[in-house]
């Protein structure tokens, strides 16, 4: 083909149509003002989106089929295809999606914890993606192992949610016996088979709600990518979208601290964790190269800065590394750095990835570091990673499966992946 028969080509090929779910109401009231539509059939639309979590035009039955073609030439209405899903012991399950462009991204959903990022009656707290890879390089994590490909857009961060939750539908009307067979397996009525989209029968309400809480911290620093990430929040937290609130909603960063300030002025209280990891820049440097650009000090004062804005507590996340950050001396530094911020903070003990030959302490040495911090009236937890034996560490699961089948994802859109700003 010649430089302009391809040129051409380019030319002709369609522009990609918005998604329906990167709407807002307000949007879509907009559009459908123009189409000399009445504004209760967005609404109709919305039920049909949010509470029903339809994959499909041609379902959404009230309707005029007039205004469902237009709406079908106009938008794009995707789903998330299942790739694989494995279930822990604990009952922590993580997803393995493929988005339309091959790419792949994880979701884990997690059972009731009291202990888990914020109010004592968590019942399913859903972890969420918002990139695919991650350019912040952080020596624990395997997300960034294969580098940063793309940000996630606001559809494929609120479609994880629906597609769990129709997954959970598709379980309820086909109950299965978790405990017989191995709860790993995908393809039983259980854990619906891989490349699937998920569909469940309609519902009125939204009164199947599966998730109560988010935590935005899968793959990907979600800071990074702001503007898609509020978007997609604001559509959860609505009450023509998903219904979460704002306080049932957690995002962490690795420590970008004008985004963070950012944050501060946003309306919505959602809250904030920081993945700190050090207690001093020497360590934080060592683990995570992020903290190069923004060392502790200018940290601390974009954290004292959102905590005053908010009024809202702060959770400081701590994986504990053996002979990297579990000294008693980054207790103690750390028991300051938390009583400065009036912070909470969550220890958790090293989960292993492969690719690093990091280990987690002992038992002895992670309550001798929590106790460190309950001496100095830190409230602080120790939380047992969940999932540990469903690599449900970030990025694990699409790593492997990436290297076992040796995919190497096209990049839609047109063109070569940029390292975020």
């Amino acid at each position: 083909m010649t430089a302009d028969a391809k040129s051409s080509a380019v030319a002709k090929t369609p522009p990609r149509r918005p998604d329906i779910k990167s709407l807002t109401r307000d949007e879509l009231l907009a559009q459908f003002k123009v189409w000399e539509a009445p504004q209760y059939r967005v609404d109709q639309l919305l039920a049909w989106l949010y509470d029903r979590r339809a994959t499909g035009w041609e379902s959404m039955s009230n309707l005029p089929k007039p205004l469902r073609e237009l709406l079908a030439q106009t938008y794009g209405l995707g789903a998330l295809a299942l790739v694989t899903q494995q279930g822990a012991g604990d009952r922590t399950k993580k997803f393995l999606w493929r988005l339309e462009d091959g790419h792949l991204i994880e979701t884990v959903l997690i059972p009731a914890n009291p202990a888990l990022y914020g109010d004592p009656s968590d019942r399913h707290t859903l972890c969420v993606s918002t990139q695919v890879g991650c350019a912040y390089g952080c020596q624990f994590c395997a997300s960034g192992l294969q580098g940063w490909k793309r940000n996630l857009r606001p559809e494929e961060i609120v479609e994880q949610v629906l597609a769990v939750e129709r997954w959970q539908g598709s379980r309820t009307a086909a109950p299965a016996n978790e405990e017989s067979g191995d709860p790993r397996q995908a393809g039983s009525a259980d854990f619906p088979s891989a490349g699937s989209r998920i569909s469940n029968p309609p519902t009125p309400g939204g009164a199947d709600r599966l998730i109560d809480n988010l935590v935005i911290m899968g793959m990907g620093e979600p800071l990074a990518n702001y503007e898609a990430l509020m978007k997609a929040l604001r559509i959860l937290n609505a009450s023509w979208g998903g219904k979460i609130g704002a306080r049932k909603i957690t995002l962490s960063t690795s420590g970008l601290a004008p985004q963070i300030r950012r944050l501060a002025e946003e309306p919505e209280q959602f809250r904030l964790a920081l993945s700190l990891h050090g207690a001093n820049d020497w360590v934080r440097n060592r683990l995570m190269p992020v903290n190069r650009k923004y060392p502790l000090a200018e940290l601390m004062a974009a954290l004292e800065y959102y905590r005053e804005k908010k009024g809202r507590m702060i959770t400081l996340e701590f994986i504990l590394i053996a002979g990297v950050n579990d000294a008693l001396e980054q207790a103690r530094l750390l028991a300051v750095i938390a009583r400065k911020l009036h912070a909470r903070v969550n220890l958790i003990p090293y989960n292993q990835v492969e690719d690093f030959s990091w280990e987690r302490p002992t038992e002895a040495k992670q309550e001798a570091f929590l106790k460190v911090l309950l001496d100095r009236q830190v409230m602080a937890t120790l939380r047992r990673e969940k999932g540990g034996d469903i690599d449900a560490a970030c990025g694990q699961l699409r790593l492997k499966t990436e290297r076992a089948r040796k995919v190497t994802p096209h990049v839609s859109e047109g063109g070569t992946p940029r390292r975020p700003d």
